[in-house]
Formats: C-alpha cells, sequence, structure tokens
C-alpha cells in the first residue's frame, strides 16, 4: 500500500504542471467545480484514514475507499474516463448499471507491435477497422443485474451453490452460453424498449484498447496485467481456500482508457460474432462470418495465464457451451 501510495503521490505531483478537469459532480470531493489534485488528495486522505470516508470518495462505486478510487479521480482529472465520458444509467426491476458511450474511429485489430511473442496465428493478419459510435457496459453483467432480468441466477460463485464464495451479486454472472446471453438480451430489450445486443468482436477489442483514447497497452489498460485483470496468479493460483479464489467484485481493478472495467481478466465475454479466420482488408462495421459453428469470445479469465488477457487474444466455443469463467458485457 505504501509502495502504491508513493508512486500515486509522484503522478499526483506531476499532474500539478497544467492538468485540470472540466467541472463535474463525480471525483470533485472538495467541491470547488473542478476535478484536480486536491480531490486525488482527499480521496488519498480517506483511504489512509486521515479524515472520514464519504460516499463521494468511493468513486468506483465498490463500498471501499481505495487506489482504485485514487486512480478514478486521476484518470477523470486526465479526461481518460469519468466525467467527459457520456455514461448513461438504466435501471431494470431496481438494478442500475451504466453504459459507457464509445466515439467512433479506426484502429488495428489483431496482434499489433506491443502485444510482443505473445501472438497466435488467429490474431493475424492485422487489419484496420472503422466503427460507428456506440455504448458499451462499463464492466460485466453482474449476477444481480441476470437474476433481476430472468428470475433465476445460474452463476457458480454464489452462496446458494458454494457458500465459500459467499453471496456476492456484484460478481460477473458466468455459467451462461451464447444462447443463454440471447434470452437474456430480449427480456432485457423487453423491459427497457431498448435494443442491446452482444457486441462485436471489432467493438469489444476497440473498447478493450481504448477506443480513440487508446494509449497502446497490450492488456485492457494497462501494460502490467495486474493493474487491470483478475487473472491466474492472483486467484487461481492463491488455491480454493483463498478468499481471492474464482470470479471477483466488478470493477474492483484499475479501468482502462475508456473507464471500462475486467476487460482484461475476470471472466471472459461472448461477442455477438461467428468465429471466423481474419482478412486483411480493411473493414467497416464488421460483423464476422455469415455463419459458423462457434461463438468468439473474449478478454480472459480469473484462471487464465497473463497471455490470454491480452486485448488481441481471440478463442471461441460453440454457442450452447457454458462453463465457470464465461460471461458477457453489453452493447447499445
Amino acid at each position: 500500500m505504501k509502495q502504491s501510495y508513493l508512486k500515486t503521490m509522484a503522478l499526483a505531483s506531476c499532474l500539478l504542471l497544467g492538468l485540470s478537469a472540466t467541472a463535474q459532480v463525480q471525483g470533485d470531493l472538495t467541491g470547488d467545480g473542478n476535478v484536480d489534485i486536491a480531490d486525488v488528495n482527499a480521496v488519498i486522505n480517506m483511504m489512509l484514514g486521515k479524515t472520514a470516508q464519504t460516499a463521494a470518495g468511493d468513486v468506483t462505486g465498490d463500498n471501499n475507499v481505495d487506489i482504485a478510487d485514487v486512480n478514478a479521480v486521476i484518470n477523470i482529472m486526465l479526461g481518460k474516463s469519468g466525467q467527459d465520458e457520456a455514461i448513461t444509467t438504466f435501471t431494470v426491476n431496481g438494478v442500475s448499471f451504466k453504459m459507457v458511450a464509445v466515439e467512433g474511429g479506426t484502429f488495428t485489430m489483431g496482434a499489433t507491435a506491443e502485444q510482443g511473442n505473445d501472438v497466435e496465428s488467429n490474431e493475424l493478419p492485422t487489419h484496420q477497422v472503422t466503427l460507428s459510435g456506440y455504448s458499451i457496459g462499463e464492466t460485466e453483467v453482474t449476477q444481480e443485474l441476470w437474476q433481476a432480468v430472468m428470475g433465476s441466477n445460474p452463476g457458480y460463485f454464489k452462496a446458494s451453490t458454494y457458500a465459500a464464495y459467499g453471496d456476492n451479486l456484484q460478481r460477473p454472472i458466468e455459467m451462461v452460453s451464447w444462447d443463454d446471453c440471447q434470452e437474456f438480451i430480449t427480456k432485457l430489450n423487453e423491459l427497457t424498449g431498448k435494443t442491446f445486443r452482444l457486441p462485436t468482436e471489432a467493438e469489444w477489442e476497440y473498447a478493450a484498447r481504448g477506443g480513440n483514447r487508446s494509449q497502446g497497452y497490450k492488456y485492457a489498460g494497462s501494460n502490467t496485467v495486474g493493474d487491470v485483470a483478475w487473472y491466474f496468479y492472483n486467484s487461481y493460483a492463491l488455491g480454493v481456500d483463498s478468499p481471492d479464489y474464482g470470479t471477483h467484485t466488478v470493477a474492483t481493478k484499475a479501468p482502462n482508457e475508456l473507464g471500462l472495467y475486467d476487460m482484461s481478466g475476470n471472466v471472459w465475454e461472448w461477442c455477438q460474432d461467428w468465429y471466423g479466420s481474419y482478412s486483411s482488408d480493411a473493414q467497416t462495421n464488421p460483423t464476422g462470418p455469415d455463419s459458423g459453428s462457434y461463438r468468439v469470445f473474449r478478454g480472459a479469465a480469473w484462471f487464465n495465464y497473463a497471455g490470454y488477457c491480452r486485448v488481441s487474444y481471440r478463442t471461441h466455443n460453440p454457442p450452447t457451451f457454458s462453463y465457470y469463467d464465461l460471461g458477457l458485457r453489453l452493447a447499445l
């Protein structure tokens, strides 16, 4: 914690060289209409117990004031996430979730240079993709939201299945097939009057890379996998008796450049596309092959090694497949 604190303070000192944010409520703990170094210090003081914690200090919404909130305020101040991001909140049967607007743009999809030697053949060839704007879930769909829509909870990591994991409905839903996701989305659309769907594979990768704010990271928001992902070494490797074994409450790692959480690690996320090989041709709003035997999923999960958590890694399974590491994130 001390090392993280010093690292954060060093960064915060650099930000004094003129970076500030547009006046907004989120992240403005001092109430002066700006998100700036004073707000970073306010969160750090709450985290260290020097001042009383407040609801405003819990910027990430995980019911704790910790280093993730410090990072969130810094990201807001830098314009990477938060106040200048168009975030829409939807509520279904008393359960709220957030969708983040992703500005359209052009990016290189596939195993770009930052992926180093951790490249699979199906990540090649790289190719240019142009996308229109869309919205994507700030987090994976939680057990709470799935239960609110479907009236049941198929997740493995819940108290009714394995008491040791606790009744934490803020964990991502898993044990859902692609077909299950389609049923969930159909019911969600009936309840909201909207047209939610799974993201296309290209939309998923563009968002994971940080959209037009991308800093070129290997993982979704960092070159250090443990900063942004629950994966093998901080989850599975700790063993079944550890409280960190299994899935984790969403948004408890740092977000990426767009303010999106868990796009590396925690659970794999189904995409809309049929699985197929890449082409070198430039594409606009691609939706994958017209047919196939397998659907794509992305992002890796709590028991995968770092190489699977990369933003370009892709894999697939039949649309009827489900497992306790596989969930979804919504698009709109």
